[in-house]
């Protein structure tokens, strides 16, 4: 959970870094305070060194109020007085985004800088590349910060006196993802016992309260009484058996699975801000795919394609895709849906392929419904990821071996590779060209070992 954590994060500060750069693009004749990761004592003073020279506009404008630390995207000047504007690289205004740009109002306030206007500067949801619609939107949210500020001072004080007072202790529970998933949950709940309830598939949050009423701390401790979906009661069997539990016609799932059958994976970027022409911000599009196609006398091949670099690669992607494809009789997916955006956002962008590729979509198969209706093993401790199902039902083959060592992820590499053409030198580029590659196809190859996992499991269930 860790490692997903900070790849996520490694993902959305590039994207905000580049939505930052961007918004800066509307000011060319701006003062960027710095550095960046310098002393904030000596931001501080830049920031001021910065305000008596009567800069117009200013970058990164640092504060030291009250003992809360303030960075502002963009302030700038009109007339005598300065407008805040606070950079999002989302498409719309969130809650929390007020009280953010608040307390930035109101350390401005506390440092004597009078702000007549507070703005929030987002992506424009109805952007398309590109154009002609403007790529941001500014938002004038004056009266709405305002009305917070008998609030902040209060709020800072009682949160300064927490950070000096002791750690709270407060047990894991709804809290955690309410109003959204607290970033250190998955360091609290890695403190959890190995099957705590909390990990029950699919737990409502009554369902919760009561085990936790009646003092039920792991899944091998609730009684076979207890109202349980029929998911987390073969969950409860597995875990108190210490055993793989198979339930229900597994063989007959698996009978839409015949023929010639291909593995299907497409690896994806969304961009905050769009690169191919009809695309919007953040919507995601495939750039690579890979596939083993699975014969019924035991043959097995693979066919793999990843862009070359930023150019719009839908139309030799399609066709390649439907070459490979066209004789096969069943497309297999684990938890389908990305495959089949993928597979609609292709046909949409390449015309001449539509017909065949939407032929690839009517033939798509999910493996997830398949093992989550009808098998459990202790190992996938509540979750039906391909990431916990397969060193599980299939040990020895695990991708996150040819995951880069400091935990970037296939997105950010795909980025570098296509859109920055990172790396500079030709072996470099060709190493990760090939790692993408590779890891791709064992994704694929997975899913092919998954399968006849699950077929061994469906003639040995008596």
């Amino acid at each position: 959970p860790l490692r997903r954590q900070r790849q996520m994060c490694i993902r959305d500060s590039a994207e905000e870094i580049r939505v930052g750069d961007a918004a800066r693009a509307f000011f060319p004749d701006g003062y960027l305070v710095g550095p960046s990761q310098g002393p904030v004592e000596q931001r501080v003073e830049d920031t001021r060194r910065a305000l008596d020279r009567g800069e117009r506009t200013i970058f990164d404008a640092t504060f030291l109020e009250d003992g809360i630390e303030v960075v502002i995207d963009i302030l700038t000047r009109e007339g005598k007085s300065y407008s805040l504007i606070d950079v999002k690289s989302s498409t719309s205004i969130k809650a929390h985004d007020l009280w953010d740009v608040a307390v930035q109002a109101y350390a401005l306030r506390r440092a004597g800088v009078d702000v007549d206007t507070v703005e929030i500067m987002h992506l424009n949801e109805a952007y398309r590349f590109p154009g002609p619609d403007d790529l941001f939107i500014r938002e004038a949210i004056s009266g709405r910060v305002r009305s917070l500020f008998p609030q902040i001072s209060h709020l800072i004080s009682s949160q300064l006196a927490r950070l000096e007072g002791p750690l709270p202790e407060v047990a894991v529970g709804e809290q955690c993802d309410r109003p959204s998933e607290c970033p250190f949950k998955p360091r609290c709940w890695l403190a959890l016992p190995r099957h705590h309830v909390e990990t029950f598939y699919g737990l409502r949050r009554e369902r919760s309260a009561q085990l936790d009423a009646q003092g039920l701390e792991r899944v091998d401790e609730v009684p076979a009484s207890f109202p349980l979906t029929m998911i987390q009661d073969r969950q409860r069997r597995s875990v108190t058996e210490d055993a793989l539990k198979v339930d229900g016609d597994l063989a007959g799932a698996l009978v839409r699975f015949r023929g010639r059958v291909a593995y299907l994976d497409f690896e994806t970027v969304g961009p905050a801000l769009p690169m191919w022409e009809g695309l919007g911000p953040w919507q995601r599009h495939p750039v690579q795919f890979s596939c083993h196609i699975a014969s019924p006398d035991g043959s097995l091949e693979h066919r793999e394609w990843l862009a070359d670099g930023p150019g719009d690669a839908r139309v030799a992607m399609a066709r390649l895709l439907a070459e490979a494809l066209r004789e096969v009789d069943v497309v297999v997916a684990y938890d389908m849906a990305v495959e089949k955006r993928c597979l609609e956002f292709l046909a949409a962008g390449a015309p001449e392929s539509a017909e065949e590729i939407r032929t690839i979509t009517a033939k798509l198969r999910d493996l997830l419904p398949v093992v989550r209706d009808h098998v459990y093993h202790p190992d996938f401790l509540g979750s039906f990821d391909l990431r916990s199902v397969l060193p599980a039902l299939v040990p020895g083959l695990d991708r996150a071996s040819l995951e880069d060592s400091d935990g970037e992820p296939a997105e950010a590499r795909l980025h570098r590779l296509l859109f920055l053409e990172e790396p500079r030198d030709p072996a470099g580029r060709e190493a990760l060209r090939r790692s993408l590659l590779d890891a791709c196809a064992l994704d694929t190859l997975a899913l092919v070992r998954l399968k006849q996992g699950l077929d061994e499991l469906a003639k040995s269930k008596p």
